[in-house]
């Protein structure tokens, strides 16, 4: 009887607490099927959006893969527009830039170029722009600026890049007649191990010449 007693007194005590907390418990559970259902909704839209920036992105490829640089070129205007925030509005500045410098247009290049470093959260496409950059300073004589941009770069952050750094620092400095300083680059670049066949044929270019020997 005793725990009869007991179970009753629980149950009552249970029923005189749903009474008292079911409005806010019910309240609770509303609101979180309305956050669960938001964040599934968000989340959908995203996946959706990057599903239309990728289509749109594949068209400028082919578009460029056509060397149809009208259509190109609106379609990397596009993109960035319609789809902010995806890493494939970065690739389209990217390709913008290079359609530019095709054009000619290599001030033009540059500029979005240093949009794009300035503007992506992604290390790996911060570096391309950056190499492309500093390759289009080397093409219009802006070397002493190309070698600042290098310097700039943090080498632990680098990985994977330092080569590309290394190789286009000593390209720097043989546009700058500096043939030791290129020298130290190109083989920099070689002990990376991740060096272009090329920069073995650049550091053969400016190799030291053989001392003399006497007779």
């Amino acid at each position: 009887m005793a725990i009869y007693d007991t179970e009753e007194e629980q149950l009552e005590q249970l029923k005189k607490w749903w009474e008292a907390n079911q409005t806010s418990l019910i309240a609770g559970v509303v609101t979180a099927i309305v956050l669960v259902s938001g964040w599934n909704l968000w989340q959908n839209h995203q996946l959706e959006k990057r599903n239309q920036a990728s289509q749109m992105f594949q068209q400028l490829l082919e578009s460029a893969a056509k060397d149809n640089g009208e259509s190109t070129e609106k379609l990397a205007e596009r993109l960035p527009i319609e789809y902010p925030g995806t890493a494939y509005a970065n690739y389209a500045g990217l390709q913008l830039a290079k359609t530019k410098a095709q054009k000619g247009d290599l001030e033009g290049a540059k500029a979005i170029l240093e949009n794009e470093i300035k503007s992506t959260d992604s290390d790996e496409l911060r570096h391309v722009a950056r190499l492309r950059l500093i390759q289009l300073m080397l093409a219009t004589a802006q070397y002493e600026k190309g070698l600042q941009l290098i310097a700039e770069v943090d080498p632990a952050k680098s990985e994977g890049f330092s080569a590309s750094y290394d190789e286009l620092q000593g390209d720097l400095y043989v546009a700058l007649d500096r043939l030791d300083e290129a020298r130290s680059a190109y083989q920099s670049a070689i002990r990376t191990g991740q060096a272009t066949p090329l920069t073995q044929f650049k550091l053969d270019d400016v190799a030291a010449p053989a001392p003399a020997t006497g007779h």
